[in-house]
């Protein structure tokens, strides 16, 4: 199983519209009938502990500054996979994410055939608003290819 860091392909400015951080990363799944929200579920619902651990470090740090810990409203109930809204979805495609004050993101899953097997590929989006926007990113794109890397793992798993 070979995760490959990929050239985005999805059209950034339908999907987040002033994004400018955009990545993505691609799996070979042999022999699997996944969709889109069956792979995004993997990715998201299984994640390593210390990913889990990661999150709620960064839930502790961001509190003070009134950043979301997740798409999660009392006021607007939505479709959830974890922590994520999901904004859209087709069997193909879903499309999950939030926007907050410092940066709106969107992470974009899509399930192609490919012979015998699929190429699931995972696809970050981020636009951000001011200096605790770029800030944060900055911090978080330090762990952000291990984080991917590890979350693309769970769905051959």
């Amino acid at each position: 199983m070979k995760i490959r860091e990929i050239k985005p392909t999805v059209d950034a400015d339908a999907l987040l519209a002033g994004a400018q951080f955009a990545d993505a990363f691609g799996l070979e799944v042999d022999g699997h009938t996944l969709d889109a929200r069956q792979a995004t579920e993997r990715m998201v619902g299984r994640a390593p502990r210390w990913i889990d651990a990661l999150v709620s470090l960064r839930n502790i740090l961001v509190a003070p500054f009134g950043l979301k810990t997740s798409g999660a409203s009392a006021t607007t109930p939505r479709d959830m996979i974890g922590m994520f809204p999901v904004i859209s979805q087709t069997p193909d495609r879903l499309v999950a994410g939030f926007n907050d004050l410092h940066l709106d993101f969107r992470v974009v899953v899509d399930v192609a055939t490919r012979g015998a097997g699929q190429q699931v590929t995972a696809t970050t989006l981020v636009k951000t608003h001011n200096w605790l926007g770029r800030t944060y990113l900055a911090i978080i794109l330090l762990f952000h290819r291990l984080v991917v890397r590890a979350m693309l793992r769970q769905v051959a798993a």
